[in-house]
């Protein structure tokens, strides 16, 4: 069975990866519901059970195909779910906030009818709505817990000072937020380390970079052309790839020596951050399934840390990691 690690100081065990399920449904290409549901399913048999989606993926389609993967084994999951990020149909890149109690609470219905469940095992606020106080936001979800359809609460991308004010209106388990060697953000604000003085799980998404970390890619043409990270992310634009990819070679040579493959040296470094350190990364193949579950068994020892160390200080990713349009909803 799967390793696992606690979620926060008092929260359940889960398994010590995760699977990030964005893109099986949305801002990649070559959806295929059939073999995404395979890799649920595959994920379920071998102990990890911690899924993570949000109703902004699809919007909603993504938490049907969960709900559609877990029937039946809803003691086999642990569902981590989101709210707050709304999407306008008829521009893909506008994105709005609402942290509103009454927002709150109609989405954890809908979110529990499209995932055929009664209860979510962890709710998250996808990003801090800056025009609602944090403590009436937290304060809904803590409506929902006592009210049994949430079991544990989260944040994401929230800032050190917003968490410590979440903490005091109800127990926070989770901070998600982007962490990888290439993004880490979480320990120059000080999230990670609010995240250790609360008792909170940091849950690390994209600890692959968005895939850029695993090697696969030698140019921007080697991704589809409606794949959101050539349109969208700066890292991969021309003017930024080439100079990436040199961090990568580090990463690449790494694994050669070691005889593992480049995700699982990535991997292996979030995970050796902490115990209190979950990383979720997404595939939608059974195969990097697999190679993700296997970082478990990697081990890093002081040197090869500190060789990455090196190789990724604070920074280091040419571009910045989300257009700078988005930026103003990270660490809020």
């Amino acid at each position: 069975m799967i390793k696992t690690r606690t979620l926060g100081r008092n929260g359940p065990a889960v398994s010590a990866i995760g699977l990030g399920c964005m893109g099986m449904s949305d801002f990649y290409a070559n959806r295929d519901d059939a073999e995404s549901i395979a890799t649920l399913h595959h994920a379920l048999d071998q102990g990890l059970n911690f899924l993570d989606t949000s109703d902004i993926y699809g919007p909603y389609t993504n938490e049907e195909l969960i709900g559609k993967a877990i029937a039946g084994r809803r003691n086999d999951v642990f569902i981590a779910t989101k709210f707050g990020i709304t999407r306008d149909p008829a521009n893909e890149t506008a994105r709005g906030f609402n942290g509103r109690p009454e927002y709150v609470k109609a989405s954890c219905d809908a979110s529990l009818k499209r995932l055929g469940i009664e209860q979510i095992d962890l709710y998250y606020q996808h990003r801090v709505d800056k025009t609602v106080p944090i403590e009436d936001t937290v304060g809904a979800m803590a409506d929902l817990v006592r009210a049994g359809k949430v079991r544990y609460l989260g944040l994401s991308e929230a800032s050190a000072a917003t968490l410590a004010r979440a903490c005091k209106v109800h127990p926070i388990a989770a901070l998600q937020s982007e962490y990888s060697l290439w993004t880490r953000d979480p320990e120059a604000t000080g999230a990670l380390a609010a995240c250790r003085a609360h008792g909170v799980a940091l849950v690390a998404y994209s600890p692959l970079g968005r895939g850029f970390l695993t090697g696969a890619f030698s140019k921007p043409e080697d991704l589809p052309a409606d794949d959101y990270r050539r349109k969208f992310s700066p890292r991969f634009a021309e003017e930024n790839f080439q100079r990436n990819l040199a961090l990568v070679e580090v990463v690449k040579q790494l694994a050669h020596s070691k005889g593992v493959t480049a995700s699982q040296i990535a991997l292996g470094w979030v995970l050796a951050q902490g115990d209190d350190v979950i990383p979720i990364p997404g595939t939608k193949r059974r195969s990097y399934l697999d190679q993700n579950i296997a970082a478990l068994d990697v081990v890093l020892s002081p040197a090869e840390l500190a060789q990455l160390d090196k190789a990724f200080p604070m920074d280091v990713a040419a571009g910045l990691r989300y257009p700078e349009s988005f930026l103003g909803s990270v660490n809020a």
